[in-house]
């Protein structure tokens, strides 16, 4: 238990287990005020098409995914490949899709990356993986 010491008295500091809590298991956001520049984890909705035919892949097509927070530095993953990504806004991001990224047909695995932030902050998340959307290419 953490005291002050004073040249005749001893203090002693009690935290409410809730207070510790808070700002060491909330994670970010607005529960928890001392994560500052975190970057929220990106949720994936749908993916469009969802279905394509190898042919259209061939010619150059576009995958839009939809989802919320996004940020500028969400990328698209398809198969442990990150593309180039465009953001469209915080619910949508485009990535081509070519015959150099699939090159035949299957079912390929869909999902949105962002960078932790800068934050240092003892419990605070900032980033990560959306859950994998599977694109089939016929």
């Amino acid at each position: 238990m953490p005291s002050i010491s004073a040249p005749s008295r001893t203090f002693v500091l009690f935290l409410p287990a809730a207070v510790v809590a808070l700002f060491f298991l909330a994670g970010c956001g607005a529960s928890n005020p001392i994560c500052s520049s975190s970057r929220p984890k990106p949720l994936i909705a749908s993916i469009s098409p969802s279905t394509i035919d190898f042919a259209q892949v061939q010619q150059g097509a576009v995958l839009i995914v939809k989802g919320s927070q996004f940020v500028s530095s969400s990328v698209v993953v398809v198969n442990g490949t990150t593309l180039s990504t465009t953001v469209v806004s915080s619910q949508e991001l485009q990535v081509p899709i070519t015959a150099g990224l699939i090159a035949g047909p299957g079912d390929f695995n869909v999902f949105v990356q962002t960078p932790g932030g800068n934050s240092g902050d003892i419990g605070c998340a900032s980033g990560g993986n959306s859950s994998v959307l599977v694109l089939t290419v016929n």
